[in-house]
């Protein structure tokens, strides 16, 4: 993985940022699923394909919310708990071992204290949201389709070679 201001893109001065710009190459494939587009990739690069000169572009992208389940006031202080333990777990590790003294008493009290805090603050910002959002979900980035772009110097070869795929032929 490269840095993202190190200028590392073809004919980019070194020192500037990284800029967005969009992606170059003929269309080679196009895929209704991001695992198709990488299959096909994959493809390529098991037979010795320069896979440097491929780009997978995701089209027509789409924000998508998945409801899990509804937010009630005991999931609410369960999972407060649950995070402030955690974070008082590593306070009170950390206290036990710069005291002196150390031993569980530093252990314990981050661990109270920490739940404490995780289940005052999520019935804080729960109490605040006044039962607009009552539902826990996941967001995923997602596209349309997904279409396979070549460099123009390799773009024929990757043609073939992928059409040979979907055909299931090897070669």
């Amino acid at each position: 993985m490269t840095a993202p201001f190190t200028g590392n893109r073809p004919g980019a001065q070194p020192g500037l940022p990284n800029l967005p710009e969009p992606p170059s190459g003929w269309p080679v494939g196009s895929y209704a699923k991001y695992e198709e587009a990488q299959r096909a990739v994959d493809h390529l690069a098991d037979n010795d394909f320069p896979v440097a000169d491929v780009t997978i572009v995701g089209v027509d992208l789409m924000l998508v919310e998945r409801v899990i389940g509804r937010l009630t006031w005991g999931r609410v202080l369960l999972t407060g708990a649950a995070s402030g333990a955690w974070l008082g777990l590593f306070v009170g590790l950390v206290l036990s071992l710069l005291s002196p003294t150390g031993g569980l008493a530093s252990i314990l009290t981050g661990l109270v204290i920490g739940i404490v805090f995780g289940v005052v603050s999520g019935a804080i910002t729960y109490g605040a949201s006044r039962g607009r959002r009552d539902f826990t979900s996941q967001s995923q980035l997602v596209a349309g389709r997904y279409d396979v772009l070549c460099q123009p110097r390799n773009a024929e070869k990757a043609r073939d070679m992928l059409g040979k795929l979907a055909m299931g032929t090897e070669g």
